[in-house]
């Protein structure tokens, strides 16, 4: 008989990834909004504001990977996830740009920490046998999450126009979050004996580097196309209030894939599923720079939503798969990593060449780094994690 895959340490795990997510996403789209209104930013100053948590997120969780594999696990994850919830107090104390900049750009420590240590967590608690099934469906969470937060927020915002309620709100999700990890219970971990007591493995997971340049291009994509679409949307298409709608679609794009790719992860369809993610993705940013019609723009987030779906379940299965059982830490936070670097070095190029060039020019861009990860994935990744898998996991 299989195991069961949604125990009562599972699911908690997943409604505090639902919490954290939601209260953080609650305010990410409105902040830009408070930082003009409270504080007179400008645009370039808010971007560096915003920025601070990006780089702080990227800059820990090497150092989370470490310490959620050398130390106790459920312990990490409430001290970390106190940290997040307590963050938010800040905002709410903080009176000038100075200090909100100061607070953003620590929320980044915890916050990067936090997802590590919680979807190391929730690897724990899941059966051997229903695992990469898990891993699948965990998504759902956070996917759900950033789905209806951001949408909420701007709701409340506009009914109520009180950035103090968004914290005050954003502040007791997180605080519930917190409550929910001190109820977690995680399985007793065996120590690997002639474990070396400081190597690079602690901070990042050598065994997938290629699983981690492949998926730094498919980083790079998702960091163009989200950030400049609204800004391509309005000037090349004169779509002024459907941004909203085209990340409604993308998200559901996300959620309908991993929902019904978690089966196919289940029987180890892996490679599989990446490489159909990875194509549907193809499909998507190939449409989006070739087609510049309101009608592809809305089809484009459907297909990057359903290919990403597929995509990156897939590739965090096979970073675990790679990694030992007590290097779970460490393969969360080498493909958070590596994501976040292709993301980062996708915004920085996609303005560059916008600002010169064009929007067109931006996607077509990202369009052929895809293609380019995709050709990498189907002729040498694929392979190489076949050589690589361990079966302890």
């Amino acid at each position: 008989m299989s195991e069961k895959l949604w125990n009562s340490q599972y699911l908690k795990v997943m409604s505090c990834n639902f919490l954290l997510f939601f209260a953080f996403y609650l305010l990410t789209p409105l902040l830009p909004i408070y930082l003009y209104e409270e504080f007179h930013a400008n645009k370039d100053l808010i971007g560096i504001v915003l920025s601070g948590y990006i780089v702080a997120t990227l800059v820990v969780r090497p150092f989370s990977g470490f310490v959620v594999d050398s130390f106790d696990r459920h312990k990490v994850l409430i001290l970390c996830f106190f940290f997040f919830f307590i963050c938010f107090a800040g905002y709410l104390g903080a009176t000038t740009l100075l200090m909100f900049a100061i607070v953003r750009t620590m929320h980044g420590i915890p916050f990067g920490a936090t997802t590590v240590a919680n979807s190391t967590a929730a690897i724990d608690v899941l059966p051997s046998s229903r695992r990469n099934e898990g891993i699948g469906y965990y998504g759902l969470s956070n996917n759900l999450a950033m789905a209806i937060a951001p949408s909420i927020g701007i709701y409340l915002y506009h009914a109520t126009d009180n950035f103090a309620l968004l914290f005050w709100l954003s502040l007791i999700l997180a605080f519930l979050g917190f409550l929910c990890s001190t109820s977690v219970k995680l399985p007793a971990r065996e120590k690997v004996a002639g474990k070396p007591k400081l190597s690079l493995d602690h901070f990042f997971l050598s065994r997938a580097w290629l699983l981690a340049v492949n998926i730094s291009f498919f980083g790079l994509c998702w960091g163009v196309m989200s950030n400049y679409v609204a800004l391509y949307g309005k000037q090349a298409l004169g779509i002024t209030d459907g941004t909203g709608f085209f990340f409604m679609i993308l998200s559901a794009g996300l959620f309908t894939s991993r929902l019904f790719g978690a089966k196919s992860l289940r029987k180890g369809r892996m490679t599989h599923n990446a490489a159909v993610g990875v194509l549907l993705s193809l499909a998507g940013y190939g449409l989006f720079a070739c087609v510049a019609q309101p009608w592809s723009f809305y089809l484009a987030a459907l297909l990057i939503g359903l290919g990403n779906g597929q995509m990156y379940p897939a590739f965090l299965n096979m970073f675990i798969k790679v990694a030992r059982h007590d290097q779970r830490g460490t393969a969360n936070s080498s493909i958070l990593i590596s994501w976040d670097l292709g993301m980062g070095f996708g915004i920085l190029i996609g303005g560059v060449i916008a600002e010169n060039i064009g929007f067109r020019a931006a996607f077509y861009t990202c369009a052929l780094m895809q293609g380019a990860g995709a050709l990498l994935f189907l002729a040498a990744t694929r392979q190489f994690f076949e050589r690589r898998r361990l079966n302890e996991n």
